[in-house]
């Protein structure tokens, strides 16, 4: 089988920041790295969860809800995927700040966290999801578009 653009980038390497990960026609994969890969302890999965919650309510109740595709987790614990389309890569490092201030900030019932509407809604960590996304935005302070390249060797 091919190997996939996400497993050739050298994790070794690998800090906390915002990638751009792959382009596809006007799909734009932005991985969201929160912590060092291969370097315990990841991110927690209720906090993650929640993370994932407010994240994508926020993006899409923006102003670019329209070019928000997807916002989700990477199954190694290490981050998540960011998926746009039709926007500058300036609009969406914007964006994810915004997004993480947000978060770091949140109070209050965690949107879309009920039985009815979320498949595992017991577990969700709101004070883990804060914490993740305050130190992200802290990485992600001073990021411009020459950040988004994924760090070598």
């Amino acid at each position: 089988m091919k190997q996939i653009a996400s497993f050739q980038i050298d994790h070794d390497v690998l800090t906390p920041g915002m990638y751009t990960s792959r382009v596809d026609g006007d799909i734009v994969t932005y991985d969201l790295r929160f912590v060092r890969p291969n370097t315990p302890p990841f991110l927690e999965v209720a906090g993650m969860h929640t993370m994932e919650h407010l994240f994508a309510t926020y993006v899409r109740s923006s102003a670019f809800e329209e070019n928000i595709v997807y916002f989700g987790p990477m199954g190694c614990r290490t981050g998540f995927y960011f998926l746009t389309r039709g926007m500058t890569h300036a609009q969406a490092i914007t964006l994810t700040k915004e997004a993480l201030g947000f978060i770091a900030a949140y109070e209050g019932a965690v949107p879309g966290a009920t039985k009815i509407e979320c498949g595992n809604y017991r577990e969700h960590d709101l004070t883990k999801a804060r914490e993740y996304a305050a130190a992200l935005a802290n990485v992600l302070e001073n990021w411009t578009e020459k950040d988004l390249i994924y760090p070598s060797k």
